[in-house]
């Protein structure tokens, strides 16, 4: 199969699984009285151009923390390249192995070394861990915890198992982080060598190989992060904080255009908690977990699920199914320019 017809597969599998989600909350909870009664005016489309905003907000960010990271030695068109292609594999594979896995390969290409690579995905991956640990109780000091999961008063269990999962994740992420620092900062040899012997056991084994890579990986970025100053710090974290905020608002502006009174720090709040129970979304990009967690959880701020459905698929619109598109031109160029790039090399050594 060539690498094209590969792309296309890895791209349609979530588009399906979305699709076939939306599908059956269509047939449940879609209400063409509450689709017509939508004004699309003036204000109604310059908000959904306002989401789109933040989007470019988020690649920003992105772009900007790369920029750093690097040492400016990648431009911004190169910083720009590398996060839309993660931002494609990140929207083709489950949530948990996102795309920093491959940005390795594709900053290659734009000429930074294996280990500076390992650096950079490294740090990048700290740096979003981080954040979540940080936001999380500047979260619940905007918004007390009845407001984020009191959101379904007819099914008080599932509003309980929102909050249990969040708290569970968001628990992971902590631990997980704490695992980094010490692992690039304090002690990598050490922590890597605790992480081989746990992942040794035989219920984990199958990601041992991963494991042990990442133990390596955090010997090199603590060799490499050792001397860095508190400015290029506060770049990089000021990069993270303008991506994962901007990636926020994109539903602040859609709730502008189709719920204006709508209270606008909930539904900001609300979409820390939704990030972060994608996380551990098993679907490609979160494919159909979205939908139906964005719908169930924004619903009683709609006045019903009918319209927090179209809500639901315009954000996956604006924040997934763009990068597909992207991802769909951007790679297969990708792909025959490192083709070309070989046989000029090969034909250079001849």
């Amino acid at each position: 199969m060539k690498s094209n017809d590969r792309i296309l597969l890895k791209t349609l599998l979530p588009v399906f699984i979305g699709a076939a989600v939306v599908a059956l909350m269509m047939v449940r909870d879609f209400d063409l009285d509450t689709w017509l009664s939508i004004d699309w005016n003036l204000t109604s489309i310059g908000c959904i151009a306002l989401a789109l905003i933040f989007t470019l907000g988020r690649e920003t960010g992105l772009a900007w923390r790369f920029h750093v990271l690097s040492d400016r030695f990648l431009n911004w068109k190169q910083c720009f390249k590398i996060t839309l292609l993660c931002e494609f594999v990140s929207a083709i594979t489950p949530t948990t192995a996102g795309g920093s896995a491959v940005s390795m390969i594709f900053m290659k290409r734009e000429g930074i070394d294996a280990g500076r690579g390992t650096t950079l995905t490294m740090t990048t991956l700290f740096l979003d861990e981080l954040f979540f640990v940080i936001i999380c109780p500047i979260i619940f000091i905007l918004e007390p915890a009845s407001r984020l999961f009191g959101f379904n008063a007819a099914g008080l269990q599932l509003s309980i198992g929102f909050k249990s999962a969040f708290w569970i994740v968001w628990g992971a992420v902590c631990l997980w982080t704490m695992v980094l620092f010490v692992g690039i900062f304090i002690k990598p040899h050490f922590v890597g060598n605790i992480l081989i012997k746990l992942f040794s056991l035989k219920w984990l084994r199958r990601w041992k190989s991963d494991i042990s890579k990442i133990a390596e990986d955090m010997v090199i970025t603590g060799k490499d992060l050792k001397n860095r100053s508190l400015k290029w710090w506060i770049e990089a974290g000021a990069g993270t904080f303008l991506s994962w905020i901007s990636r926020f608002l994109v539903v602040n502006a859609i709730f502008l255009a189709f719920a204006p009174l709508a209270d606008q720090l909930l539904v900001f709040c609300r979409q820390f908690v939704v990030w972060t129970l994608l996380t551990v979304s098993p679907t490609p990009g979160g494919s159909g977990v979205s939908e139906w967690l964005f719908t169930t959880y924004y619903g009683d701020m709609l006045g019903g699920a009918s319209i927090a459905l179209i809500i639901a698929i315009i954000w996956r619109l604006i924040s997934y199914y763009l990068y597909l598109a992207i991802g769909v031109v951007m790679v297969p160029a990708w792909i025959k320019q490192g083709l070309r790039n070989k046989k000029q090399k090969q034909n250079n050594n001849a």
